[in-house]
This record gives structure tokens, C-alpha cells and sequence, in this order.
């Protein structure tokens, strides 16, 4: 009797442990050019980046030039984050009629494409499931 007890207290511990770990994002826009309207935060997987809604998304205002938001209880994996800021407030990236961005964006990693939408392979980083900040550049 006594070893089926500690076999299942085994079983349910390892059960516990085995949960994935999960963590934090903190993302921040500090060269904002106006604290005019929100700035809009997207989380991707690279399955939905720029395709489709965002695995997780925030906004948030702008205080003393800076936008920032956490992202909690994230799994460890790879994603890619892009914003950008919504000075008219009308909750979408407005565009000109060449297609060319008319409001301010970034990705993580900075790494602008100067021919066309950001790209996955220059957005995308590791997550270790634990706590990330993540510094964008409009």
C-alpha cells in the first residue's frame, strides 16, 4: 500500500512539473514623434504574422513620449511583435494609395524591409519562457 501512494505522489508531482512555463513580454516604443491617439501591439506566431488577428494583442497610450505593454503568460517559443501608433485614433494602419504606411510602425528586431511588409525572418526571436523586454524603433 504504501508503494502505490508514493508511486501516484511521483506521478502527480512529475504531473505538476511537466506544465509548461510560462512568462512575460515587455514591449516599448520610446521615439514617438506625438503623444496624439494610441499605439496598437501585436504578438505573432509565424503563422498569423501580419495575416491574420495577433496571438495576443494591446494598446495602450502614450505617456512622456512612451508606449509600452507586457504580454503575460506566454509559452516559450519563437514569435515576432509589431506596432504601430494610431495618431488619428481610428483603430486601424492607414496607408496611401501606393500601399505606402501613412502612420508610424516598428517590428522586434528593427529590422525595417525597405521594399515591402515586414518579413517573418527578420522579426522573429526566441522565447524562453521566462521575462523578455523588447525595445521597438519606429
Amino acid at each position: 500500500m504504501k508503494t502505490i501512494a508514493i508511486l501516484i505522489s511521483l506521478f502527480l508531482s512529475s504531473l505538476a512539473f511537466s506544465q509548461d512555463q510560462t512568462g512575460t513580454i515587455t514591449v516599448s516604443v520610446t521615439n514617438l514623434s506625438s503623444e496624439e491617439g494610441n499605439v496598437y501591439f501585436g504578438l505573432y506566431t509565424e503563422a498569423d504574422f501580419l495575416k491574420k488577428a495577433p496571438l495576443k494583442g494591446e494598446v495602450t497610450t502614450i505617456k512622456n513620449g512612451v508606449a509600452e505593454v507586457s504580454f503575460t503568460e506566454v509559452q516559450p517559443g519563437t514569435y515576432a511583435i509589431s506596432a504601430y501608433h494610431d495618431k488619428n485614433g481610428n483603430e486601424r494602419m492607414d496607408f496611401d494609395t501606393n500601399g505606402a504606411p501613412q502612420e508610424n510602425y516598428g517590428i522586434s528586431n528593427n529590422q525595417i524591409n525597405l521594399y515591402g511588409p515586414p518579413l517573418w525572418e527578420d522579426a522573429k526571436f526566441q522565447f524562453d519562457g521566462s521575462q523578455k523586454d523588447i525595445n521597438l524603433t519606429f
